[in-house]
Parts: C-alpha cells; sequence; structure tokens
C-alpha cells in the first residue's frame, strides 16, 4: 500500500482536499520586517492544560525560520472576506504580501490580520520532525474573539464560506 501511495502522491494530494480546512495567518515583525506564512494545517484543541494549538510548515519555507525568531507569534484565523487579502499574503512575492493590508500590532512584535475572527497570540513549545514538514506545537498566551467575522475555509482547493461548502 506504501508504494502504491508513493507512486500516486498527485492523486492522494488532491483526494486529501475534499477535507475543509482553515486557514490561518501566522505573523510577526522580525528584525523590522513584516513576515507572514499562510497555513491550512493549523488544528485547535489539541491541548488545553497547557494550551496548545498546532500547525506543520513545509521544511523548504524560507519565511518559517524567520517568524519563529519572533517571542511571540501573532495567529489570525482568516475571515471571510480575506480571500484576496490570503491569497496576496500567501504571495512568493514577499515584498508585496502586506501592501494595503490592515494589521494590529502586538507589545512583542506579534502580528495580526485585521478582520479575523480569532487572533491567538502564541510561543513556540514544540517542533516536531514529520517527513518533509515540520509540526509546530504553539502555546496560546492570550487570545481575542471577534464573533461578527466568519472564517474562511480551504475546499477542494478553493478559497470560500464556511456556509457555501
Amino acid at each position: 500500500m506504501t508504494t502504491q501511495i508513493a507512486d500516486n502522491g498527485v492523486l492522494l494530494q488532491e483526494a486529501l482536499t475534499h477535507f475543509p480546512a482553515g486557514v490561518v495567518a501566522l505573523s510577526a515583525t522580525v528584525q523590522g520586517e513584516r513576515q507572514v506564512l499562510i497555513a491550512s494545517s493549523f488544528s485547535v484543541g489539541i491541548s488545553y492544560e497547557p494550551p496548545l494549538v498546532l500547525f506543520s510548515v513545509q521544511k523548504s519555507s524560507s519565511t518559517w525560520p524567520s517568524i519563529k525568531d519572533a517571542p511571540l507569534i501573532g495567529v489570525s484565523v482568516m475571515g471571510e472576506d480575506h480571500n484576496p487579502v490570503c491569497r496576496q499574503l500567501a504571495s512568493r512575492d514577499k515584498s508585496k504580501r502586506f501592501n494595503g493590508v490592515e494589521t494590529f500590532s502586538g507589545e512583542q512584535d506579534d502580528l495580526y490580520i485585521s478582520g479575523s475572527p480569532l487572533w491567538l497570540t502564541c510561543s513556540i513549545y514544540q517542533e516536531v520532525d514529520a517527513g518533509d514538514h515540520i509540526l509546530i506545537l504553539l502555546k496560546i498566551e492570550d487570545f481575542q474573539a471577534h464573533s461578527l467575522h466568519m472564517p474562511l475555509v480551504l475546499h477542494r482547493s478553493s478559497l470560500g464560506r464556511w456556509d457555501r461548502i
């Protein structure tokens, strides 16, 4: 079975898009520059004592090494109106990621995207090697919920509102 999955990596990747996922922006200001990483591998409720969330990042990421040096990381759950913002923040052109994007800065260089349903202020709890990715456990240090905003969902390679999927 492992050989079959390895031989059909593209088919597996497409099949996994049938599972809807929330989208988050992990961001911080590092050495005076705003950094952001978009992740759809985010999971909540990993632990409540201590309060932990989880996401995974490709080992080839050029952004994560900068963000992880920040004392605190701002996690913004992307909102239903963030489709174009999400695509812009995920752009390969790092110099244009934040053009016109309204942000809020925390006290320790943690950074948040305005219009998000939820902001989590996190510190790195643990990193775990996982094949071509790294699993990152984040400890929630603080949070702000904004109930007026609904989350953005990634499903079948498309971004949309949760109630339309």
